[in-house]
């Protein structure tokens, strides 16, 4: 602009082969004290619950209702993000820190100030692992339909946790992303969760997120200089 800022309304870059580049530094949108998408924000953390903006709630099988049940009651004790470890990709796409996309062809990776972590969504053609290794952010796979690239991942570790509130992901589900750079500022993420064991059928959550300008990735390791885990309740 000619007062030097950034045109965040501005069209989406693109590639040399013409598809919108994703590359830059995300987060949610949203702050605390105001309602995004996926209801009040509680803090400089991350939504409580990233299925509030569904009307009827979540379709739980009834032992997900029942573990959902058994993890409020034990105040986030066995939270992976309370112990510094992983918390997945969903999570990530929700957690109060800056995610970078990094877009070439054949791969694109996800960066995030979380714990160091990264993600790899392979665009080179491969199909998904039929049996594969159990990992936190697991395996993705995408391509492109018209200006959205559509990701799909499997492999993920049993136990992790979808938000705050302990909405479970387990070994059997997967994940559809349709990513959608709206415009130089925006980036959309249709999430949809297929996770037979957790779900009585699969759900889908619309992200929202906006460019984070004129900054770069901290270094964030959760577990350094880490004294939160000795208060907590047992």
């Amino acid at each position: 602009m000619p007062d030097g800022k950034p045109n965040l309304s501005a069209p989406a870059p693109r590639t040399a082969d013409n598809k919108p580049d994703l590359s830059g530094m995300w987060e949610m949108k949203g702050r605390p004290g105001e309602t995004s998408l996926l209801g009040q924000l509680p803090g400089p953390a991350e939504p409580v619950n990233i299925a509030s903006s569904l009307p009827q709630g979540l379709p739980y099988q009834p032992g997900a209702a029942q573990l959902l049940t058994a993890r409020k009651a034990e105040q986030r004790v066995n939270d992976p993000l309370t112990h510094c470890l992983p918390i997945g990709p969903v999570r990530l796409h929700t957690f109060n820190s800056p995610k970078k996309i990094i877009q070439t062809p054949g791969l694109v990776v996800i960066l995030s100030e979380y714990n160091a972590s990264y993600r790899q969504i392979f665009t080179d053609g491969r199909p998904l692992p039929l049996d594969p290794n159990p990992s936190w952010n697991g395996y993705s796979s995408g391509h492109w339909e018209g200006d959205v690239l559509v990701v799909e991942s499997n492999g993920f570790r049993e136990g992790l946790w979808l938000d705050n509130t302990g909405n479970p992901l387990t070994d059997a589900a997967q994940i559809k992303e349709r990513f959608r750079r709206v415009n130089f500022g925006q980036l959309e993420i249709d999430l949809t969760v297929d996770d037979p064991k957790a779900y009585t059928r699969p759900w889908t959550v619309t992200l929202k997120q906006t460019l984070v300008v004129d900054t770069e990735i901290l270094d964030y390791v959760c577990l350094e200089n880490e004294k939160d885990a000795q208060h907590f309740a047992k």
